[in-house]
């Protein structure tokens, strides 16, 4: 079987052998065998789950959180001849069908879900007619109540394998400590212990940590220093549009990105920077995931991340080409009280938590033993400024209650344009009222998608902006004068979060929230916050060392380029020049009878050098000075 994995390599991605673990964790999954890969970023982990789909009878469920990734993993594939497929929000239901459809009757191989639409009765109606050959689960720390982005979702793949019992399992992450490992494991059932695991060690990557009252200067100073592509992290969507606006007011060529901005917008800011047109990308966690930009030469962490695993993962998108590359964390005295903030924030006390489901309920009038299966939109603002809340904790006690099973809180829905023709496909030939880049926009709708006169469809603005040579702000305007004009129907594109009850509405005080939910994921995530801090303070140990050991993966020898090992360098060079201005000084004072501060100010070493030597011999009762004589004391 091997042999047909390298066939398979090397006919579709035309690389001559496999790397690292790829063989090792194809193999086993290939053997039937679940599997646990443990790959850092740019390891090389899709190679894993799409050479054996394609060897293996059946389709491949891939499982990934990540819809860019999605998207983008789908492309390149079909660009390969390979049959993928991906079902995400956005799709309509006809279209899940046909790609369902295609599932059982052998048109995919690889078929790309997330995890939020594994529980839905259609695709567990089509699952039980398909044939699965083995099911991928990407980001599979997920899974993982000990990891630092567990998401409740991911707990239905369990239930997954109990309609496909005899389809083995590969787990795929970047970042796992031991306990997650172990936790992966366990939560999705697999049969018997299986890990294979590649070194965390990046030898061309440095890792720095600089304490700076200024981050923006030394921000700056950085980008100055180190040429090339760049991604810059901050914690908030405001910072994101502040430093790349300072950025580029300081003659660096910047953009921004986060989770809040349309995805034509997105498309494009990637596109940019991808094509090095921007040099740097200013972004929020929610950029880089599946991102294979391997020249980016540095990645500064202006805000503190709050574990080690997120930092590690994120760092890790630097130096993918295998040269020289920094990651470099700026850190403050202010980073310790804003980690210590966001425990607060994180994990508002339990009163407060059913203090904000109690007012959910008044907020939409429902009743108690009522509400359950309804969906209601949800402004965060208006609710905060009607019951006197703030932000932030607030959508930490809704992600508590979802994982205690109260509600679904989707918090940052993906949710396309919409639209329908209003006209009969007769009346629209008959138009004559269009202008010739209306009529190009019509066109391309008819072209790209099927069923317009009968439903509405899901569009994607920026393939129609891309395939008429139309600007998305030009695009927008074209199809809301349609509108208006009642030709066709057309629904903008809106991110506007949502709640959905799964249980009929308790009364406040009948909330209960479980030892494991709330006290045991919060003494974990102070755990992580203290080991960030801890890393950010320690500068006597080898940065890579740290990093390697907080994920199992033991290492005695030093990287030689962190700024802990360069400044221990520094200060052995400093010794050792110490010792030979001593010497010099000794010998001197050996060889002549009298010997003043001039004659040992000759000596040809730096002045600082001579200066601390002097003292320290002084210090140490070695020698003696006496007006301008200098006297060795026997």
């Amino acid at each position: 079987m091997a042999d047909k994995y390298l066939k398979v390599l090397q006919q579709y991605w035309g690389y001559p052998d496999f790397r690292g673990i790829q063989r090792n964790i194809i193999e086993s999954i290939g053997e039937g065998r679940d599997t646990l890969g443990l790959m850092p970023t740019g390891g090389g982990k899709s190679i894993t789950f799409q050479v054996p789909a394609l060897v293996k009878e059946g389709v491949c469920i891939v499982i990934t959180p990540l819809i860019a990734l999605m998207k983008d993993q789908v492309v390149h594939l079909c660009e390969r001849g390979i049959q993928a497929d991906a079902i995400y929000s956005g799709r309509t239901r006809q279209e899940i069908v046909q790609v369902l459809e295609n599932c059982i009757f052998g048109g995919v191989k690889i078929l790309y879900i997330s995890p939020e639409r594994l529980s839905s009765e259609l695709f567990q109606k089509k699952l039980s007619h398909m044939k699965v050959s083995f099911i991928t689960v990407d980001e599979a720390h997920c899974i993982s109540q000990w990891g630092y982005d567990f998401r409740p979702s991911y707990l239905s793949i369990a239930d997954i394998r109990k309609l496909k019992p005899d389809a083995p399992i590969l787990a795929l992450t970047a970042t796992a400590t031991p306990d997650v490992v172990e936790d992966i494991q366990d939560r999705l059932g697999f049969k018997d212990k299986n890990v294979f695991k590649m070194s965390f060690y990046r030898k061309n990557l440095a890792y720095v940590v600089r304490n700076s009252s200024d981050k923006f200067q030394e921000l700056v100073h950085i980008l100055r220093s180190v040429p090339g592509s760049s991604i810059v992290y901050v914690r908030s969507r405001k910072r994101c549009k502040e430093i790349s606006n300072a950025l580029n007011d300081s003659g660096i060529s910047a953009t921004f990105y986060h989770a809040g901005l349309d995805s034509a917008t997105k498309d494009e800011r990637q596109d940019k920077w991808q094509h090095d047109e921007v040099r740097t990308m200013v972004a929020t966690n929610a950029f880089g995931m599946g991102i294979d930009k391997p020249n980016v030469r540095v990645v500064i962490h202006i805000d503190c991340p709050d574990s080690l695993e997120a930092y590690f993962q994120e760092a890790g998108r630097a130096g993918r080409d295998g040269n020289k590359a920094y990651a470099v964390l700026l850190y403050n005295d202010g980073d310790q009280r804003k980690l210590e903030k966001r425990i607060v924030d994180s994990f508002p006390t339990k009163e407060y938590i059913a203090d904000v489901y109690e007012h959910l309920a008044y907020f939409y009038q429902i009743g108690i033993g009522s509400g359950k299966g309804r969906t209601f939109e949800f402004n965060i603002e208006k609710f905060c400024f009607t019951y006197k809340y703030f932000p932030i904790p607030v959508d930490s006690a809704l992600r508590i209650l979802e994982r205690s099973g109260y509600i679904h809180y989707e918090s940052d829905p993906d949710d396309n344009a919409r639209v329908m023709f209003k006209l009969t496909r007769e009346d629209l030939y008959c138009l004559r009222t269009t202008n010739p880049d209306e009529e190009n926009v019509i066109t391309t709708l008819l072209r790209l998608y099927g069923g317009l006169f009968t439903d509405y469809a899901y569009i994607d603005e920026s393939m129609i902006a891309m395939q008429t040579g139309i600007n998305k702000q030009q695009l927008y305007l074209i199809l809301k004068s349609l509108s208006n004009r009642k030709i066709i129907d057309f629904i903008p594109r809106k991110k506007i979060p949502y709640i959905t009850y799964l249980q009929r509405r308790e009364d406040g005080s009948n909330i209960f929230i479980s030892h494991e939910v709330y006290e045991e994921r919060k003494e974990q995530y102070i755990r992580r916050i203290r080991c960030i801090e801890a890393y950010a303070k320690n500068d006597h140990v080898c940065r890579s060392r740290q990093l390697l050991r907080y994920f199992g993966e033991e290492n005695d020898k030093d990287c030689k380029k962190c700024d802990v090992c360069l400044s221990n360098v520094s200060e052995n060079v400093q010794e050792n020049r110490l010792a030979t201005g001593r010497n010099r000084i000794i010998e001197l004072l050996d060889h002549k009878d009298e010997v003043t501060l001039q004659d040992i100010e000759s000596i040809d070493l730096s002045k600082d050098i001579i200066d601390n030597a002097l003292q320290q011999l002084i210090d140490e009762n070695i020698i003696a000075i006496k007006g301008t004589q200098v006297i060795l004391i026997h």
